[in-house]
């Protein structure tokens, strides 16, 4: 476990020492004492917040709005700075799940969320509270990933995966880093761009125009909180110019560029996710699927302005 220090937070870091056996899925441990307030930024993944500690966590949506526990939430959780979470003794097991293998794990689509932030007790019921005992009755980290990750793993088995032309779709998007023109993905995969706009909706919870600003949003921020100038993150990332940049940083976290690069949230990435996965830049697609669309390519894609 690893100490994450930034400015007066302190966390314990844990990381899994194997990757998921679910292609898709990265998690991260953390044991928080005093979890003030910290502001949720946006992410292109499926959150999976299953906490044990003594203390509950809660996130906090404003008014009527405040989930405590462990939670699941959509795509894009705390778009607009609305979102912030606190507590003490906080224990958790964050899952970050890319949202092609998010419906089968959670035996819902992500957009039934509907950008919300839900009880996992609401969508699980009593299989949120065993695993919830479960994990507060092993001390080792490796142990609850590994119970997590067998957990997580079961039930993407057990259900039918998202269809292939929109987990390609979804594919492109995100190794592009969201330079991509969206009307072109229909094209690429045989579809008509109505079929693929809908399906895309229903199956991953987000809209494939709104699944680029967010995935472009994503890298553009952790290069801000790298210490880039706005100016050359702007230019680099595919935004107009830094204006651009700032109005999108402004409309995803409710803060300026500025004052984004140093929330925590994004700053303990480089412990938590080293390999910045679980946006579904490490799902797979495989030999029969590529087959399908010979004329893609998810190792190098075209990135042209969206």
């Amino acid at each position: 476990m690893q100490t994450f220090e930034h400015g007066a937070v302190v966390w314990d870091v844990a990381c899994p020492q194997r990757p998921s056996r679910v292609a898709g899925l990265t998690m991260a441990g953390f044991r928080i004492r005093e979890l003030d307030a910290l502001r949720m930024v946006p992410h292109p993944a499926v959150t999976l917040l299953l906490e044990f500690g003594p203390a509950s966590p809660v996130l906090d949506g404003g008014p009527g709005r405040q989930q405590r526990g462990s939670i699941v939430a959509g795509p894009g959780l705390g778009s607009g700075g609305a979102v912030r979470a606190r507590g003490e003794n906080v224990e958790c097991v964050q899952v970050r799940l890319s949202p092609v293998i998010a419906r089968a794990i959670l035996g819902t689509s992500p957009a039934d969320l509907d950008g919300a932030v839900v009880s996992l007790g609401d969508l699980w019921g009593r299989e949120a509270s065993r695993i919830r005992e479960q994990l507060g009755e092993i001390s080792s980290w490796q142990d609850r990933f590994a119970l997590t990750d067998a957990l997580l793993a079961r039930r993407h088995e057990a259900r039918p995966p998202v269809d292939p032309e929109v987990a390609w779709a979804w594919h492109r998007i995100v190794v592009s880093r969201g330079l991509i023109r969206v009307d072109g993905l229909a094209a690429e995969v045989g579809w008509s761009r109505k079929r693929l706009w809908s399906l895309f909706r229903s199956q991953l919870g987000l809209p494939p125009k709104r699944a680029v600003k967010l995935v472009r949003f994503d890298h553009a921020a952790h290069r801000l909180v790298a210490g880039e100038g706005a100016a050359e993150v702007a230019a680099d990332s595919g935004y107009a110019d830094q204006s651009h940049l700032h109005r999108d940083v402004k409309a995803f976290t409710g803060a300026t560029p500025a004052t984004m690069a140093g929330e925590p949230f994004l700053a303990v990435d480089d412990i938590a996710w080293p390999h910045r996965g679980g946006s579904g830049d490490s799902a797979e697609v495989d030999g029969r699927r590529r087959s399908r669309f010979p004329h893609s390519s998810v190792t190098k894609p075209t990135a042209p302005h969206p």
